[in-house]
């Protein structure tokens, strides 16, 4: 067991509380805020404290969520939506959510009302079609984006606009949105076939230059990278701060959050391990985020929901444990192994695993691929997430298991070049040049990631197929792309009854796909869960099963803080096994990051 030098943690904490009250991330802010991160890091949580404290401190303040699953409403008990909304009981604050839904709409309605009565009623639907796909989702909610870079008027209301943004990959392509499309513009491939989306692009190259030079502007703008300490986690923000300095975003600064306090490990070998493992990660990050400025903050032992939490977010006085934390806590649920033996039943089909950044899809689908493999099905296991890395998970090779990653950039040339020698070898050079063109537009690649998920799919009626799927809001843009296509062949075919089996079609027959919901046993993510279910029913998708990940409340903790957070956990556990999934299993917290075969083999049945 750890020696714990008593004099050494009350030191600590004195330190840690003296640096709270001056966080360097928030020293002389500028007027733009970025919180940005891999899934589940808490840059929703980081980001509304901050405003908080800036509003308390006599800001002006605009809180924006550029995450297609926002969940700002849910931390604050309000509802938000895509207009800006006064926060009760925090004066001076302000919050925004944009709707990339609604966005979308109000985008297609500029463009169709015009020409409706005046085109033919089939000529109207084709375009309305056209403009139905994630390719104009992305371009209105970017639009929007860029508004609140350049709106003086807007600025003159608000000291700050700080921005909480969708996962790593998908803040990423959004940043870069600025730059790809001004310079698609500018070289003046604005005639491209992507006409319906781009209609109104010219009209905006005055306003995209400007959000490029506001968003490179270090007196501007400041970036604010979350992390956990996790290996993983930290090698993925030091990818990112090269991809935003090669946008040229250039002042970041750094806040790991959810360290546990060494206190915490007096008596529980869980903690020891779990504060052995964070300290090893915090030691062997990469030399880049070494360089950078850096606060820590301490895990909390209760939910950051509601203002009372949030304010004590940046702080290092917390809420008294509750007298329960005393107490053992002990749940019974499902193990993962009863699930994989249902999906082994079938020896092939499409498992997708979907869920909120952060909660362990990556692992879990690694786990069951693994274990398939292990039991001599054929498997191939791939993502559809920018920012995974199933190579590190897993750490070698296996019989009967192919790994592959959906790479956008790749996927994208791929598509290019195959367009190029079939359609453009009946081209003559003019048309050649105008194909090259339109091929250049950033629209391009959600076309391309899509043929590519298509086709890997359609090998699950001879294997199984493994899904580690992008965090929620891209996963639901990418089955946007799906069922728009869906939409059009069926559009096509009429009533000719010639329907081809479309991806869309595959997904929603539960014989062919499996979709099991990754969550934690916390309240947001819970409740972000039950609404990607119902955009999945929505879709005529059925999800087949939750997976209940890290569980503190199933690894029968020792530590007060750990005891309390396990406490708050069984709630969330009885509302999932009652109310929302069909089917369950729970993943407890686990002493060593699950890498490898034999520790993802180990976790399916623990």
């Amino acid at each position: 067991m750890l020696k714990i030098n008593p004099q050494k943690v009350a030191a600590q904490a004195e330190a840690a509380a003296e640096n709270s009250k001056k966080m360097l991330f928030l020293e002389q802010p500028p007027r733009f805020l970025f919180f940005t991160g891999k899934g589940g890091v808490g840059k929703t949580s980081l980001a509304c404290a901050t405003a908080i404290k800036l509003a308390h401190d006599g800001k002006r303040v605009l809180l924006v969520s550029t995450d297609p699953a926002s969940n700002v409403g849910q931390v604050f008990g309000v509802t938000i939506g895509n207009q800006i909304t006064a926060i009760p009981l925090v004066e001076r604050l302000f919050a925004l959510e944009i709707d990339p839904q609604a966005a979308a709409q109000t985008y297609r309605d500029r463009i169709v009302e015009p020409v409706r009565g005046l085109l033919p009623e089939n000529v109207v639907k084709s375009i309305e079609e056209q403009l139905s796909g994630a390719c104009t989702t992305e371009i209105a909610a970017f639009d929007e984006f860029t508004s609140l870079l350049t709106d003086t008027v807007l600025h003159a209301d608000y000291d700050h606009i700080i921005f909480d943004t969708a996962p790593t990959g998908h803040t990423i392509r959004l940043l870069q949105l600025p730059g790809a499309w001004s310079s698609f513009i500018e070289e003046g491939k604005g005639d491209a076939s992507c006409l319906g989306p781009l209609s109104g692009l010219l009209k905006q190259r005055t306003q995209y230059k400007a959000a490029v030079d506001a968003l490179a502007d270090p007196q501007h703008t400041r970036m604010v990278l979350v992390a956990r300490a996790q290996n993983a986690t930290l090698q993925e923000v030091a990818r990112t701060c090269q991809e935003l300095a090669a946008i040229g975003i250039s002042q970041h600064f750094l806040v790991i959050n959810g360290l546990l306090p060494e206190s915490e490990t007096l008596q529980d070998s869980l903690a020891e391990a779990i504060f052995d493992r964070e300290q090893a990660a915090i030691a062997a990050m990469p030399v880049i985020l070494k360089t950078l400025p850096c606060d820590h903050l301490a895990l909390k032992p209760f939910n950051l929901v509601g203002l009372e939490a949030l304010r004590q977010l940046l702080t290092m006085s917390v809420l008294p444990l509750l007298t329960t934390a005393d107490q053992p806590v002990t749940i019974d649920a499902p193990k993962l192994s009863a699930l994989v033996d249902e999906i082994a039943a079938d020896s092939r089909g499409l498992i997708m695993f979907m869920g909120k950044g952060g909660v362990g899809k990556t692992t879990l689908a690694a786990a069951v691929a693994v274990e398939l493999a292990h039991r001599g099905f054929p498997t191939h296991l791939t993502t559809t997430d920018p920012a995974a890395h199933l190579t590190g998970t897993l750490r070698g090779t296996l019989e009967n298991l192919i790994v592959s990653r959906i790479d956008p950039e790749e996927e994208t040339e791929r598509y290019r070049q195959q367009v190029l020698e079939t359609k453009g070898a009946q081209l003559d050079a003019e048309g050649f040049a105008l194909l090259e063109e339109e091929l250049r537009s950033p629209c391009t690649e959600e076309i391309a990631v899509f043929q590519a998920f298509s086709r890997i799919i359609r090998e699950a009626n001879k294997k199984f197929v493994v899904i580690d799927t992008a965090p929620t809001g891209h996963t639901l843009l990418l089955l946007d792309a799906t069922g728009a296509y869906h939409r059009e062949v069926s559009r096509q075919a009429g009533d000719t009854g010639l329907h081809d089996l479309t991806p869309m079609m595959q997904l929603q027959d539960p014989k062919q796909t499996k979709v099991l919901i990754v969550t934690l046993a916390e309240t947001t993510p819970v409740l972000e869960a039950v609404n990607l279910q119902e955009d999945l029913r929505r879709a005529g998708i059925e999800p087949w099963a939750w997976i209940i990940n890290n569980s503190v409340a199933a690894a029968n903790p020792g530590s007060p803080l750990l005891k309390q957070r396990a406490q708050n956990e069984v709630s969330e556990i009885d509302a999932v096994a009652h109310h929302h999934a069909t089917r369950y299993a729970a993943v407890p917290l686990l002493k060593e990051e699950p890498t490898g075969r034999e520790r993802l083999r180990q976790l399916i049945k623990t």
